[in-house]
């Protein structure tokens, strides 16, 4: 079933039916915040007021044009602007391939500079995204540099991929801060761990290894084992609840949400906004069988 939605993630011609058709608002509002600026701050001022902090992931991936690249800075620095004026305790979150890295290295890393020169100006902070393993080395070599000469990225490292452990190694030395999930794209058994309780596994020493020597990292995770044992070994090695956040994806698991913040932790909720929204819906539906559950009830009312 994974497969299965990860492929259709691709397919251009039913994400273009599915992202006009006029009941795709019902389908989406589990995991999508909104269209509009306004939605998304609307959320992000409820999040506020629950004590959860905010990223904002204006939704969009492999622009075919560096104006579309530039169409998406100018989309970002506005939501910056907003967040700054609202006075909100979010940050932004964006994937290179949204900034044009398919085109153009170089504007890519103009655009993601540029972002986050207001970032810094405003008090805010940019998050960027993992993609596909194709784009790893290029991801982390724009994060590393923008990082170094502005501050304020924190970059995702995916437990699923066999490199990760030295990646994380790599960025904890220079100071990167580091989101840290299991993954969510299709690959191979030679680059990722096909067996989720390997997945796990990883994870879990991951997390280890940025709680004891990472710069505030955020610990992304659903998984209620996981969350218990990062807590734990917080505990046990007297790594205060101030120096690492959990995040969580907007719509799914508000229990444990809820649980997480009652108990003390700091949690950031990733919401995500816009119209180009197929592609991260279908990967949402990919994870788990219960978005699909929750998808099927829909349709049928």
């Amino acid at each position: 079933m994974r497969r299965f939605f990860l492929y259709l993630s691709r397919h251009a011609g039913l994400r273009r039916w599915m992202e006009t058709h006029p009941s795709a608002r019902r389908l989406t509002q589990r995991f999508v915040a909104g269209t509009t600026l306004e939605e998304v701050l609307a959320v992000c001022a409820t999040l506020q007021s629950e004590g959860t902090f905010a990223a904002l992931d204006h939704l969009g991936e492999n622009v075919t044009s560096l104006s579309e690249a530039t169409g998406s800075l100018a989309d970002y620095l506005a939501a910056l602007d907003a967040i700054a004026a609202r006075r909100l305790p979010a940050t932004v979150s964006i994937k290179v391939t949204q900034f044009g890295l398919d085109l153009s290295e170089a504007a890519c890393l103009d655009n993601v500079r540029r972002l986050a020169a207001r970032a810094r100006e405003t008090g805010s902070q940019v998050e960027i995204d993992m993609e596909s393993s194709l784009y790893t080395d290029r991801t982390l070599g724009i994060a590393t540099q923008v990082a170094g000469e502005f501050g304020g990225i924190r970059c995702v490292i995916q437990a699923y991929l066999r490199r990760s452990q030295a990646d994380i190694e790599r960025l904890n030395r220079l100071g990167v801060e580091v989101r840290l999930c299991k993954g969510a794209y299709d690959e191979g058994a030679g680059v990722a761990f096909p067996e989720k309780a390997d997945v796990d596994r990883n994870y879990t020493v991951l997390m280890r290894q940025l709680l004891d020597h990472g710069t505030y990292p955020a610990i992304a995770t659903h998984d209620g084992a996981l969350i218990d044992e990062t807590i734990r070994h917080a505990r046990e090695n007297g790594i205060g609840v101030d120096r690492f956040e959990f995040q969580m994806l907007y719509g799914i698991r508000r229990d444990l949400q809820r649980k997480v913040v009652a108990a003390g932790y700091r949690l950031r909720v990733y919401v995500p906004y816009g119209t180009a929204w197929y592609p991260y819906f279908m990967r949402r539906l990919a994870e788990r069988p219960a978005n699909v559950f929750f998808l099927v009830r829909n349709l049928l009312r």
